[in-house]
């Protein structure tokens, strides 16, 4: 008996993992006719953390799916990640406490890193605004590899 119990859990687990596949982003249901919307990026947003460890093993599985309607989609995707790394709404909240002038210090830093990456990126997008994914995925690449060779070598 409690064999059996066990061999329905695995299959049921199986199944799961497979529901959760077929409605990852980067099948072959989505086209540029028929793009992902707002709830295809909501699932997509609570699922990625599933979808990334399996999309380190396989390559038909992303987290995010090209084929989307913009910014629906994204926001979609970013409430489903919100959901899904948060929790319920209180239960993840911390107390508030004064920062120390350490912590504050390194605020500070990261506001200003984060300003300036989005301003490298949003020059970096405006420049290259016509071309393939392809081509920008290669270039994101060798780019992102010129950037930490220059900073290792510093």
């Amino acid at each position: 008996m409690h064999r059996n119990v066990a061999t329905i859990k695995l299959f049921v687990f199986i199944i799961a993992i497979a529901v959760l596949l077929s409605c990852a982003a980067g099948s072959s249901k989505y086209s540029p006719d028929e793009p992902a919307g707002f709830w295809s990026g909501l699932w997509h947003g609570f699922i990625c953390l599933f979808t990334f460890i399996i999309g380190l093993f396989a390559d038909t599985v992303r987290i995010y799916e090209i084929s989307n309607s913009g910014g629906w989609y994204d926001f979609g995707f970013v409430l489903g990640a919100m959901l899904f790394f948060s929790g319920s709404g209180g239960a993840g909240a911390k107390s508030k406490k004064a920062k120390s002038p350490e912590e504050k210090e390194w605020e500070e830093i990261g506001e200003k890193v984060e300003a300036k990456v989005r301003k490298a990126v949003s020059e970096w997008v405006d420049e290259h605004e016509n071309e393939e994914w392809a081509e920008i995925g290669k270039k994101i690449e060798q780019k992102i590899k010129r950037e930490l060779k220059n900073w290792a070598d510093k």
